[in-house]
């Protein structure tokens, strides 16, 4: 019985010292200050950054009337298309909370749309895709509305407008009958919400936006069978953006 209450009250002490440890530790690390990277960074009146992006995009589009009494033509739906674009980023202090922000842009993009045909083409198809290839330089303001700091951590939200220029736009194109054409112009608006992570010599700020195109960029041709059929075309994008910040 000694024996067994010896080992008990052994095993009872070693517990109590592996707790107090524990404690010791917890406590040891809650004193400890926090390391706050780059504390004066909100104070600058600008800095500068680059851009790395991907994107998802499509054509917003409305049917002409013509496409009921289509002969050729009696499905004609855009698809989801991915691209990349890369761009500098630069940023200027408003307040405490507002920020103006341009960053432009060059995006690689392939769009596409899926036709089925009454009757098979030269091919012997009737299941066609027609992609549309862009390289798009757009330039885009935005005031972006951030949260207070929570140690290396803060959230916003942007908004904005931009401008595109469409430089493989195929708008004045000679060749037709497989065309669908885009002019070379757009402009939209822009929303989106990001994320700053502060370390010790950069920013790391990961971003979603939806950027939509306002205008009809469709340069319709009543000759051509592919481009006949669309009254109204206009472009949707969800951008994936890493921003690097000094």
């Amino acid at each position: 019985m000694l024996h067994l209450h010896r080992k008990k009250a052994c095993t009872m002490k070693a517990g109590s010292f592996l707790l107090f440890g524990v404690i010791c530790i917890v406590q040891t690390s809650l004193a400890q200050e926090r390391v706050i990277y780059q504390e004066d960074h909100d104070s600058k009146p600008y800095y500068f950054g680059i851009t790395l992006a991907g994107s998802v995009s499509r054509f917003q589009t409305e049917l002409h009337s013509r496409f009921l009494t289509n002969d050729t033509i009696y499905v004609a739906e855009p698809n989801n298309s991915g691209g990349f674009g890369l761009g500098l980023l630069a940023t200027a202090r408003i307040s405490d909370r507002f920020q103006f922000r341009f960053n432009p842009q060059l995006f690689f993009t392939a769009r596409g749309i899926q036709y089925k045909r009454k009757y098979p083409d030269i091919d012997q198809q009737t299941d066609v895709t027609q992609t549309i290839e862009s390289v798009t330089v757009s330039f885009p303001f935005q005031l972006k509305l951030q949260s207070d700091r929570i140690g290396n951590f803060r959230v916003y939200m942007m908004t904005g407008v931009k401008g595109d220029i469409d430089l493989a736009s195929n708008a004045r194109a000679k060749k037709a009958e497989d065309l669908v054409k885009i002019n070379k112009y757009d402009y939209g608006i822009e929303l989106g919400i990001g994320f700053n992570f502060f370390f010790e010599s950069f920013i790391l700020s990961p971003e979603i936006k939806l950027s939509n195109g306002i205008p009809n960029i469709h340069s319709r041709d009543p000759n051509l069978i592919y481009s006949s059929v669309f009254d109204k075309i206009q472009s949707r994008m969800i951008v994936f953006s890493i921003h690097i910040e000094g």
